[in-house]
């Protein structure tokens, strides 16, 4: 698997990430079944792994990346070509 997220967008992924399971279990409820909690908290946990991994599924598909070609692969996170 190839990098496909500058390191801008795997830290916004991360913290998104973290605040969506914060608001989930303490505000929706996700631990007593509530469906938007639980829906919330599974986003969560995605943008969580996908910012670590920096991998993403969905941009695969679609053909994007935020990671720059010209990237040393340190500041960014990419991976040389």
């Amino acid at each position: 698997m190839k990098s496909n997220e500058s390191g801008a967008d795997r830290a916004t992924r991360v913290v998104v990430g973290i605040i969506a399971l914060i608001v989930a279990f303490v505000v929706l409820d996700a631990m007593d079944g509530a469906i938007l909690g639980i829906i919330v908290a599974v986003v969560g946990g995605i943008m969580v792994l996908t910012g670590a991994v920096g991998f993403c599924p969905a941009y695969r598909l679609v053909g994007l990346s935020t990671c720059k070609k010209e990237c040393c692969g340190n500041s960014c996170g990419c991976s040389k070509e």
